[in-house]
């Protein structure tokens, strides 16, 4: 049963969720362009330092593009030398993709990501665990959200062609 104050709530909620949503992204266009990187090669980077080595087609799925979009930005990638090729060492008949590129850019690039990990560790310290605990559930079920929606949005353009 919808109250007023629900209402509030949920409206607050999706404005509030919007305004996070627009902000991450220029906050990561930010990065990207520091690095003289387009946010989705930079998002690529990120997927890579959390995944470790992954295939084209594994990355393409990731990021959920084509790999004919993954082998560019892989190219790019290694232009700038953050990524490179190899072979996969447990199948010598793979390739796998793998950050190794410049330290010195590496290192920047984590620490763009530290500074916002530790301010974002010091604003959740006024939750409590049970706090965090929904927090925690409500991401994940975000994640899964923007994952399912992202599928539907590129299968419904790929029907289009």
């Amino acid at each position: 049963m919808s109250t007023p104050k629900r209402e509030e709530l949920m409206r607050r909620f999706y404005q509030e969720i919007s305004l996070n949503s627009t902000w991450t992204v220029f906050f990561h266009q930010a990065q990207a362009e520091r690095l003289g990187l387009s946010s989705t090669d930079l998002k690529a980077v990120r997927l890579l330092l959390d995944t470790g080595p992954v295939t084209a087609g594994e990355l393409a799925e990731l990021m959920a593009l084509t790999t004919g979009a993954v082998t560019g930005l892989i190219d790019r990638l290694e232009k700038v030398r953050i990524v490179e090729r190899v072979k996969d060492p447990n199948d010598r008949r793979r390739v796998v993709v793998q950050v190794t590129g410049d330290p010195k850019r590496l290192k920047e690039i984590e620490a763009m990501y530290a500074s916002l990990g530790s301010t974002t560790m010091k604003m959740m310290e006024r939750f409590s665990d049970e706090q965090l605990q929904t927090i925690l559930e409500f991401i994940t079920a975000g994640t899964q959200v923007m994952r399912e929606q992202t599928a539907k949005l590129r299968e419904e353009a790929a029907q289009k062609t």
